[in-house]
């Protein structure tokens, strides 16, 4: 037996007004999509935003259901809503930020393991990484070089090949 270790590198900013030009406009798109959130069960809003390669941004938001597993995260909304308008391009970026009516969200929301998924699956569709870029409603801002990182040995095509 051999044991094996898996770590990432990303970068940490104090603030969004630190952050390069095109990723302060990317997380201010996420932001102004947040109360576009229907949320009336966790009371937990989030917004996302792509960046497309052909430069356009298109926002999605959390969409809850009563029967729970009927609803979408905002990553998955606005992911999906970017390939159906954009086939063919690649996804260079996406914001993901979030509020709650319930308490101050002071960290940086990481996206679930279905959205994980769905954003390594749009990486190995263009063959390029996206960078992600996450924030709480306040705070600290994270910027990971791909999705890999965040979702170590995951799961691809080719484990479907025959």
């Amino acid at each position: 037996m051999e044991q094996k270790n898996l770590s990432f590198s990303y970068l940490e900013y104090n603030s969004m007004e630190e952050l390069p030009p095109a990723d302060r406009e990317l997380l201010v798109h996420a932001k102004n999509t947040v109360d576009s959130a229907y949320a009336p069960y966790s009371h937990y809003k989030v917004g996302a935003a792509v960046r497309m390669g052909n430069g356009k941004i298109i926002t999605g938001s959390n969409q809850e259901n009563m029967a729970f597993p009927s609803g979408l995260c905002a990553e998955r909304v606005a992911l999906f809503a970017a390939a159906a308008a954009n086939p063919g391009i690649a996804v260079e970026a996406i914001a993901i930020t979030s509020k709650s009516l319930q308490f101050p969200v002071e960290k940086p929301v990481t996206p679930c393991g279905s959205c994980r998924q769905a954003i390594i699956e749009y990486e190995m569709l263009s063959h390029e990484k996206i960078r992600i870029i996450l924030m709480g409603e306040t705070g600290k801002v994270l910027i990971i070089e791909g999705m890999e990182a965040l979702l170590p040995l995951s799961f691809k095509e080719d484990g479907l090949k025959k």
